[in-house]
């Protein structure tokens, strides 16, 4: 029989660790325009960084986000990269996620404002591939980033979900 809802024993609350922080800075954007699907441009990392208590080291160009702007303006992200750590480690991560930015807002990141990142939404699931022995354990995990845009590029903290 099944268990009814509610019964039996409860998991527990996730809760979540930091991880590091990235950053990176996008070359000029491809705007490939309005496709079937919507406006896709493409953001190509120019150069990066990451940092946190058990990583840091650089994010290699090359990789970048291959963004939809669905009709109702809401960014779909679909962002792939390589860290390379201090030890030089490789680490794909691929990333998705939404970002949900109002026109004003858009418009004054790209002017060079500083905006609050309580202004607007913008949060990744990210997932690591790594054959480096001292990191294998990022393939076993689930990490969240909240994003804030910079006005060349992005800065995520990243959090391990427990």
């Amino acid at each position: 029989m099944a268990e009814a809802a509610g019964a039996g024993p409860r998991v527990p609350a996730p809760r979540f660790e930091y991880l590091m922080r990235l950053s990176a800075e996008f070359d000029a954007p491809q705007d490939v325009g309005e496709t079937p699907l919507g406006r896709r441009r493409i953001l190509l990392v120019r150069r990066g960084e990451f940092a946190g208590p058990a990583l840091h080291g650089t994010l290699l160009p090359g990789g970048g986000d291959w963004v939809l702007v669905r009709r109702d303006g809401v960014a779909q992200l679909d962002i792939r990269f390589t860290l390379r750590t201090d030890e030089a480690a490789l680490i794909y991560v691929h990333c998705t996620g939404l970002a949900d930015l109002p026109p004003e807002v858009r418009r004054r990141i790209e002017s060079g404002a500083e905006v609050a990142p309580s202004e607007y939404y913008f949060r990744t699931a990210l997932a690591f591939e790594t054959a480096a022995p001292r990191h294998v354990w990022l393939n076993r995990i689930v990490a969240v980033g909240v994003a804030r845009r910079t006005a060349l590029g992005m800065a995520t903290d990243v959090f391990v979900l427990r």
